[in-house]
């Protein structure tokens, strides 16, 4: 759970993205390495009826990680950790993930999950930890605030993704 801290299991190389028993493996978490994501920004979810797309794991930002969840029905959800905090004051001014280019103002709830935000037809969690901040975004037709909320408060960082080889 990441409010209290993420589940990491050391040494621990291979872990259970989704609920279809999806697996990120050793090669696959040393592709991410070469291409410069720090082993502690690798994170995955369980969101129901979406499984983690394989090939859309890559670097982002600098040092952070990124992934889509896709669903039969071509439902898409971003995952998104990154250096950095959030705040209150940051809330609004931030655009959620995918609605850059929309005008639309972003809204903002705090709960004890973290923030949750609304831009257009986008809406996203962001929860700031231990440095880093983990979103979760999709259209809000596609996925509901109370799947988004609960994906991102049992996400858990992949073990094992800092292991040198």
């Amino acid at each position: 759970m990441l409010r209290g801290g993420p589940l990491a299991i050391a040494g621990l190389l291979l872990v259970s993205g989704c609920g279809d028993g999806a697996a990120i493996s050793r090669a696959e978490l040393d592709d991410l390495r070469v291409q410069g994501v720090e082993p502690g920004m690798v994170y995955v979810v369980d969101l129901p009826g979406y499984e983690l797309a394989r090939r859309s794991m890559s670097g982002y930002n600098d040092e952070g990680f990124q992934a889509y969840y896709v669903s039969p029905r071509d439902g898409r959800v971003w995952l998104g950790v990154d250096h950095g905090f959030f705040s209150d004051g940051l809330c609004p001014e931030k655009p959620v993930h995918d609605a850059e280019r929309l005008s639309a103002p972003v809204s903002c709830d705090r709960d004890e999950v973290g923030w949750y935000r609304r831009s257009g037809e986008r809406h996203e969690y962001a929860v700031s930890e231990e440095g880093h901040v983990l979103r979760l975004a999709g259209r809000r037709g596609e996925v509901s605030r109370a799947a988004l909320r609960q994906a991102v408060a049992g996400a858990r960082a992949v073990a094992g993704a800092g292991g040198g080889g």
